[in-house]
């Protein structure tokens, strides 16, 4: 069925119909971009009253129904749920017989490959990891941020090419993962994009406590060409106090941030000293500010009651 499967995919795209288990941001914008490349969604589960809006706005006139009769309807199913709650889905699924032999199953989670579907695939499934790198909204701009889009994809070497050409009618940019290397792989887009919308959300917070109208218009352009400098050359852009070795401006901070906003002190010392480690690490600190530097956030840190050894 497999090898059969994988030029039908990419040579006739408009031959499967869709399936949405999961009416969370990705699995209809998935679905709508599926839609796009001639695919047909004919059902999506929804419990909460802001799925149901989601799968109103990106698959109108696509009957919601419960996962069961999903995967009965469609030859491609999207497992669109959370993470801790996909594994008992997928074992749940198959010990009902709600899965068909030759059905295409796709799960978007970062954190798992195509293992967590065994389930699935000892009841004739066939599984494929798609997890799309991109943070969405639940609405249709969503669909539109898909095109270049990177997919961490992971699935048996029969399928690979079934998964690749997927990926590419959706838009998106296919980066093989290996099973084993999953979690790192999740962990490290975790780190980058969740952190991110934390340190700018307290950034803002900070320029506005200290009189700036319009922190958003002052950050833009610092953190676009931040990120920029960063994607381009690593290491070598990091810039700032820090960086720089300057003991006493980031002393002035430390103070700032204890009297102002304590509850950002801790992220402030902790990705100092992580800038700290790196800018010494690749000869971007000198070692004779860097002793200063750090004692400053050692106080720092000891003062907030968190303990070197936290």
């Amino acid at each position: 069925m497999s090898t059969d499967l994988q030029p039908d995919l990419k040579d006739r795209p408009a031959r499967l119909t869709v399936g949405v288990v999961g009416a969370g941001r990705v699995g209809p914008a998935l679905a709508a971009s599926l839609r796009l490349a001639g695919h047909r969604p004919v059902a999506v589960s929804a419990v909460s009253d802001a799925s149901m809006r989601r799968a109103e706005l990106l698959l109108p006139d696509v009957p919601v129904v419960p996962p069961a009769e999903v995967l009965q309807r469609a030859d491609l199913v999207l497992l669109t749920v959370p993470d801790d709650t996909l594994p008992g889905l997928v074992a749940g699924l198959a010990e009902t017989g709600a899965v068909r032999p030759g059905q295409l199953l796709v799960h978007t989670s970062g954190r798992y490959g195509a293992r967590v579907l065994d389930p699935a695939l000892r009841a004739g499934a066939l599984p494929l990891a798609l997890h799309p790198v991109m943070t969405f909204t639940g609405t249709p701009v969503d669909v539109q941020r898909l095109a270049g889009c990177s997919f961490g994809v992971t699935a048996p070497d029969e399928l690979r090419l079934a998964a690749e050409a997927l990926v590419i009618e959706m838009g998106g940019e296919p980066e093989w993962v290996a099973e084993e290397n999953r979690p790192l792989y999740h962990a490290a887009l975790a780190l980058g994009a969740n952190h991110l919308v934390t340190l700018v959300a307290q950034s803002m917070e900070l320029l506005r406590a200290a009189g700036v109208e319009a922190p958003d218009r002052m950050l833009g352009p610092l953190l676009g060409a931040a990120l920029d400098n960063a994607l381009r050359s690593g290491d070598a852009a990091l810039t700032g106090p820090v960086a720089r070795g300057d003991a006493g401006t980031v002393a002035a901070h430390v103070a700032e941030l204890r009297r102002h906003a304590p509850q950002s002190l801790d992220g402030y010392l902790a990705m100092a000293r992580a800038t700290a480690d790196r800018a010494l690490a690749h000869g971007l600190l000198k070692p004779e500010l860097a002793e200063d530097l750090l004692g400053v956030l050692a106080t720092g840190r000891d003062a907030t009651g968190s303990g070197e050894d936290r």
